[in-house]
């Protein structure tokens, strides 16, 4: 059995949202320049250039690269063999947060209710928190700052099992269309596929936290990945909505099994800011 002590965990954690609030990872930056060269419109260009512009600044500034510094949500693997000490698990997240959206100068944008009292708590908190018991004796947390504008323009769908992959294809398509500029694109599309109604949108979200790029170990899913991946290039939304062949860095698919009766589809749309990042003890 391994002791993982829960402070130790939180100023990893704190750590991690900071830095992924300020700094763009390599693969984002790296995926745009790309984009960048292929990218025809004026238009698109000037605005992936003021999008890497931006990470330079927010690099040199130490200053977060979206006002909208969003939800916090937390993917978190314990493994079977842990022990986890000092108190509780959610206690410690919700507290790492906390503090790094204070100590960072980040934006809570956590009401405290939906429709009663949409009262501001003022920390980001409470996280989204998911867990799942793993076999082995590590902790894994990987954390995701979710901006607003392209959490909201996420959908799911019941298909019939006949729609198949035309189907799902069709979504896709339809999600990314009328998201339009909204997401900030260029975008990383997560795609949830199977499972039921909730599990559907959490293997979409779980999709997000992927390395942009990362293709899916099935060849099947990989291909399909890359056609849609072409596909939503070919769709002319573009950087920013403005119009152009590069609206995504990005597509990565999640599955699980499903009832006979049904193929849920879910589309989680990321910003091209794609703040992420993974902590292993």
């Amino acid at each position: 059995m391994k002791t993982i002590d829960l402070n130790l965990v939180k100023e990893k954690i704190k750590q991690g949202i900071i830095e992924a609030n300020i700094y763009a990872s390599k693969e984002i930056e790296d995926g745009i320049k790309q984009g960048l060269k292929k990218e025809e419109s004026q238009i698109g260009q000037y605005v992936l250039n003021q999008i890497l512009d931006s990470y330079k600044i927010s690099r040199d500034e130490e200053m977060p690269i979206c006002q909208d510094t969003g939800t916090s949500v937390f993917m978190i693997e314990v493994g079977q063999d842990v022990h986890l000490s000092g108190g509780d698990l959610k206690d410690f997240i919700n507290e790492a947060v906390r503090e790094a959206y204070k100590e960072g100068y980040l934006r809570g944008s956590i009401v405290s209710d939906p429709l009663i009292n949409r009262k501001n708590t003022e920390d980001n908190t409470p996280a989204v928190i998911h867990i799942d018991i793993v076999k082995g004796d590590k902790l894994k947390v990987a954390f995701m700052a979710k901006g607003s504008g392209c959490e909201n323009m996420g959908r799911l769908k019941m298909l019939k099992p006949s729609d198949d992959v035309e189907g799902v294809k069709q979504f896709v398509y339809e999600t990314v269309l009328k998201a339009g500029g909204m997401p900030c694109p260029p975008i990383i599309a997560g795609i949830g596929i199977g499972s039921d109604f909730e599990g559907c949108g959490i293997l979409a979200k779980r999709a997000l936290f992927r390395k942009a790029g990362d293709f899916h170990h099935a060849p099947f899913y990989k291909n399909l990945e890359k056609e849609l991946l072409d596909g939503i290039n070919r769709l002319g939304v573009g950087p920013g909505g403005w119009g152009g062949r590069f609206t995504a860095i990005a597509v990565h698919i999640e599955t699980a099994p499903c009832h006979i009766a049904s193929l849920p589809v879910a589309v989680n749309i990321d910003c091209h800011a794609h703040r992420v990042r993974e902590v292993i003890f």
